[in-house]
């Protein structure tokens, strides 16, 4: 028996080696880049979606700005990804090339936490507002009862839930200094049990902080939501205009706002490039150069768009983002 198991075992352990040894036998395609070529572009060519190229900026480090791919570098293209090729001496030739076979990608999406918050612009009204805690309490939280102003006169029935936000601060344009809104946080969420006339009592059904009087309610919206990645249909150009955090240099993950929204043709799931502009040296040329090509700094997906204004979440960072900072898609990228 003893041998009978160990022999189950062996055959297995070469099983799962046959399988290893033949996932590593994939041979490439390899391929040079030429002018004009960019990650988004060879995302589409080779893997059939171009919302990979952040995966393959962020798999890379020899990429430190995805437009810096040049003519002459070679690319290992698999089936389920592409690999840039190191320079001459760093590793052995890769294989000869062999046709990767068609293999429709994965949806590109992103994933929400439901913490990120958005602006609550100018002309913008709250559903309605908690007007008091039960019992007169300074905060309340899960299965606290609330009172709110929403009522019968507004349409509003026993069941019918809310999110609780909370305004942090109104927040001006970095380069204008006009005010775009107030920055808002989720506090929670509320559901209606009893509807007078002009007003309504409501339990706390979920908090992620303390909730006070005075919080405010929009119709309830999900938290976590699940963002296909997109293209735009047009150019987006716009700015940070402020952190969630308030601070002024951000990286990787922090939440930020801009002034694209709706209006601009900003989507859910649009991903962008920070840039900034790179000033020439008149010194040393010997005409007149207007502009030099954008040092580009980092990425970020929008993941809700307002009317004139949209939240998004840093996915790539070179260097520090600061608030200001400009971004853009250009379709023909």
């Amino acid at each position: 028996m003893k041998r009978i198991f160990s022999l189950a075992l062996l055959f297995l352990c070469l099983a799962g080696t046959a399988q290893l040894a033949a996932a590593e036998q994939e041979q490439p395609t390899i391929y040079t880049i030429v002018p004009g070529d960019t990650l988004w572009g060879l995302s589409q060519r080779f893997l059939k979606d171009p919302y990979y190229w952040p995966n393959l900026w962020a798999n890379n480090q020899a990429i430190g700005n995805p437009h810096f791919i040049y003519p002459g570098q070679r690319l290992r293209i698999y089936s389920d990804r592409i690999e840039i090729e190191p320079a001459p001496g760093a590793s052995k030739q890769a294989p000869a090339a062999e046709a990767a076979r068609e293999e429709a990608p994965q949806a590109a999406v992103f994933n929400t936490t439901g913490s990120e918050g958005f602006l609550l612009e100018n002309g913008a009204n709250p559903a309605g507002l908690i007007i008091s805690l039960h019992q007169n309490r300074e905060m309340a939280g899960t299965d606290d009862i609330v009172y709110t102003d929403i009522g019968l006169d507004q349409g509003a029935s026993a069941g019918d839930r809310f999110s609780i936000f909370k305004k942090i601060g109104a927040v001006s344009h970095p380069l204008t200094n006009v005010i775009l809104g107030q920055q808002v946080m989720p506090l929670g969420e509320l559901q209606l049990s009893e509807v007078e006339e002009k007003a309504s009592k409501a339990i706390i059904t979920k908090s992620y902080q303390e909730i006070s009087a005075g919080s405010f309610l929009l119709p309830y919206r999900d938290r976590k939501v699940t963002v296909p990645l997109k293209s735009s249909d047009r150019d987006l150009v716009g700015y940070i205009v402020q952190t969630q955090t308030g601070n002024t240099a951000i990286a990787v993950n922090d939440v930020v706002f801009l002034d694209l929204g709706k209006a601009q043709g900003a989507q859910p799931g649009n991903m962008l490039y920070i840039v900034r502009d790179v000033t020439p040296d008149q010194r040393y040329a010997n005409t007149r150069i207007e502009k030099l090509p954008v040092e580009v700094v980092g990425a970020l997906v929008v993941v809700s768009t307002g009317l004139n204004s949209s939240t998004a979440v840093i996915v790539k960072s070179v260097d520090t983002v600061y608030r200001g900072d400009r971004v853009e898609m250009r379709k023909n990228r």
